[in-house]
């Protein structure tokens, strides 16, 4: 996965999801990529970058099930209360982190518990959209999984594709290009068991 400079191949799969498609939002243009890069103190990774700029900035239908947000937006039940978004901080994990799974969690308080997970949904990432009941589908702008789509939820935070997919539940190519493309396959984000 290349994260500093638009495969072709990979931005004209891009072109054929989401151009045609009439409810797609204009791209949002060089500049406004550029001053939300010099806000944030950040570079977006390829291939988003260019598709945000060039492709498109948002659509309705998907992905995720409640469309993909424009740039710098954040869903609707994102919640008000939430801390700062501290996209330039990186991403706090390299593996998958089902808080909720372990069977021998640690006993926190709810203090130290957030003090643990608010970075993994506030830092080094922007938000791609949500698929309802709190599963947010971030993609990771800073740190060693730049370039890499996760969905972060109150169970836990799982990368999609690739090898880092705990029992390979969420298969498929890693990366926002090959995020989008099983969207637009009308395939479930995870494996059939």
């Amino acid at each position: 996965m290349n994260t500093e400079a638009c495969d072709p191949a990979e931005s004209a799969a891009l072109r054929e999801i989401f151009a045609s498609r009439p409810e797609a939002v204009p791209a949002a243009g060089w500049e406004a990529v550029r001053s939300f890069e010099a806000e944030h103190g950040i570079v977006l990774p390829e291939p988003y970058r260019t598709f945000v700029a060039e492709i498109c900035d948002g659509l309705r239908a998907g992905p995720p099930s409640y469309g993909l947000l424009p740039l710098a937006r954040t869903p609707r039940d994102w919640g008000s209360d939430r801390p700062e978004r501290l996209l330039a901080e990186p991403f706090p994990l390299a593996a998958a982190w089902l808080w909720e799974a372990t069977g021998h969690e640690e006993v926190l308080s709810a203090e130290e518990f957030e003090a643990r997970t608010d970075p993994v949904f506030d830092h080094g990432s922007l938000l791609l959209g949500t698929d309802g009941c709190g599963m947010y589908w971030h993609l990771i702008v800073t740190g060693p999984q730049r370039g890499h789509v996760w969905q972060i939820s109150g169970e836990g935070a799982m990368p999609f594709g690739g090898t880092g997919s705990p029992d390979g539940q969420m298969p498929g190519i890693p990366g926002f290009a090959g995020w989008a493309a099983k969207w637009a396959q009308g395939l479930s984000w995870f494996a059939r068991v």
